[in-house]
């Protein structure tokens, strides 16, 4: 069985937050450090999660992102890791983090499934860290860097959310960095999600201009019949590829192919949705696998054709990005 929308996208992704609490308070995310969140007798447990996986995956979910909050403060995330890979074979298990308990955890998920990690760099300047994210722990997210190359999880994608006069003079060496440790750079435009509601349209840096900062230094040679969210390039001769983020100036979503669970057990079709399914009730039913994919294809069948993020009419969701899994 395979989910289609109605505007006829396959569906084969699903989003899957297992925390809604981080360490980091970054400034375009979340409104201060250690998010209370909803509190972990809220969050689905292993066993919820795993047969939310299993309904997903008959229904033709192949890609399981992991996602927060900060999913590594989830002190049973090998656990999920691994009921997650027991799923169905072949399954591409990832994670999305803020990398600063990576250098303890990368053996331990490796170990339990998990094939890729993205991790969240916006800056390589610890004064500038700081500020960001609130935090002193770039050197332990550089770290973290390095123990995930180790346990073999590959590709290594870095994610710079571009803030226009507090990181975007560093896109060509944020490259350069990425380019000199074998890891593909993601950049992000600033997006209306953030915590503080302090988005504006004159911070956000869009893509092309990106672009054409990094092709000061570097050759960029599209990628065709990519499934990245954004535009996606090799940098010179490669390997190594540049994705290019921009879901308000460059929207992507006539080839969106994702679902969203939040880590309390809400299903959504859309980043930017206003609203959404409590999967509980389903969980709760006689035959769960069944009522959860019954939940997935009317999800499906309700993912809009685009959204209005940054236009006058946009209506900001309820959550924040780190309750929603971003």
């Amino acid at each position: 069985m395979w989910l289609r929308d109605r505007w006829g996208r396959q569906v084969t992704r699903l989003r899957l937050a297992v925390s809604d609490r981080c360490n980091f308070g970054c400034v375009y995310c979340c409104p201060r450090p250690m998010a209370a969140g909803s509190g972990s007798h809220a969050l689905l447990s292993p066993d919820q999660i795993a047969v939310v996986v299993g309904a997903a995956v008959s229904c033709g979910i192949r890609t399981i992102r992991l996602t927060g909050g900060e999913p590594l403060l989830r002190e049973e995330l090998a656990e999920i890791v691994a009921r997650i890979a027991g799923a169905a074979d072949g399954l591409d298990i990832a994670v999305t983090t803020n990398g600063s308990l990576l250098a303890e955890h990368s053996l331990p998920l490796s170990r339990a499934g998990l094939r890729r990690v993205n991790v969240s760099l916006d800056t390589l300047r610890p004064d500038r860290f700081k500020a960001i994210t609130g935090t002193v722990s770039l050197e332990a997210v550089l770290a973290g860097l390095e123990a995930a190359k180790q346990a073999g999880l590959n590709p290594i994608k870095l994610n710079t959310v571009v803030v226009r006069g507090v990181n975007d003079d560093e896109i060509v060496e944020l490259v350069e960095s990425a380019r000199e440790h074998g890891c593909h750079p993601r950049f992000i435009e600033f997006m209306p999600l953030d915590g503080r509601r302090h988005w504006r349209q004159d911070a956000m840096v869009p893509v092309d201009e990106i672009r054409a900062r990094i092709e000061e230094r570097f050759a960029l040679t599209p990628v065709l019949g990519s499934e990245s969210p954004g535009d996606e390039y090799l940098l010179g001769d490669g390997p190594i590829r540049v994705s290019l983020i921009g879901a308000l100036s460059r929207p992507f979503c006539r080839r969106c192919n994702r679902l969203r669970v939040t880590a309390d057990g809400f299903l959504r079709s859309c980043l930017f949705s206003s609203e959404e399914q409590d999967l509980r009730p389903a969980l709760a039913a006689p035959n769960p696998e069944e009522a959860l994919a019954a939940a997935f294809r009317s999800a499906a069948a309700q993912k809009p054709l685009g959204h209005r993020a940054g236009e006058d009419d946009f209506v900001q969701p309820r959550r924040s990005m780190f309750a929603i899994g971003g």
